[in-house]
């Protein structure tokens, strides 16, 4: 299946490719830019688009589907580890992390939303106090920082100051927390992708190439619920 994308042409010097909120892709290209080079551009970087996407992919297997309870054994994701799940005997709903999930058997029934609600409340303590921190190392000033359900994107900052991040973030190790949080902040300060943004984000977080790399490889895990 064919990956569908729209190009606009303004007088920016390079190529760039963008996923929207709304998941589609945008080619933004300098003005006469030869068609066939942006349509390579995109087929170099199609794994990627379709990971951020979710484009359904003609040459992965589909994974083996997980049961409608959770087992003992699993693990999920968590601040870039993986920690196994222990399914225990016991009344009440908490689940309790310590060094591993511990989980009432009540819970696992419902498997798909066991860790939502717990994860969202990690971010909401572990991400936004992170934004505090940056944006008074950067000096910048921005209008509310939240926890937000979205799928295309890690992190947004729009026109008016707002930052988003999305809760799934948290699954991601530190280093990469910050690149997404400083890539946002950077927004503040020089809107586009130029040299001076980079430099500002790499400022923020020295390991930038090693965050990129790791939300390019997992971005994918980010995703899945368990």
């Amino acid at each position: 299946m064919e990956l569908i994308y729209r190009t606009v042409f303004t007088k920016r010097k390079t190529l760039g490719i963008t996923v929207e909120r709304d998941c589609s892709v945008v080619v933004h290209a300098p003005e006469g830019t030869d068609p066939e080079l942006i349509r390579r551009t995109i087929e170099a970087k199609k794994q990627w688009l379709y990971a951020k996407t979710r484009h359904p992919q003609k040459d992965r297997e589909p994974p083996h589907p997980p049961g409608k309870e959770l087992v003992s054994g699993e693990s999920i994701l968590y601040l870039g580890r993986h920690y196994l799940i222990e399914i225990v005997d016991r009344e009440g709903f908490a689940i309790e992390f310590r060094n591993r999930f511990i989980i009432p058997r009540a819970r696992a029934e419902s498997r798909g939303e066991v860790f939502r609600e717990w994860l969202k409340a990690r971010a909401r303590e572990r991400i936004l106090p992170r934004v505090r921190t940056q944006a008074q190392t950067l000096g910048v000033t921005y209008e509310e920082a939240k926890i937000t359900d979205g799928h295309c994107r890690w992190g947004s900052c729009t026109p008016d100051g707002n930052l988003n991040f999305n809760w799934r973030l948290i699954k991601a190790p530190l280093f990469a927390i910050d690149y997404v949080i400083a890539h946002e902040l950077a927004h503040l300060i020089e809107p586009n992708h130029s040299p001076r943004f980079w430099n500002i984000v790499r400022t923020a977080v020295a390991q930038m190439d090693k965050a990129k790399e790791w939300l390019k490889e997992n971005g994918q895990l980010l995703e899945q619920d368990l």
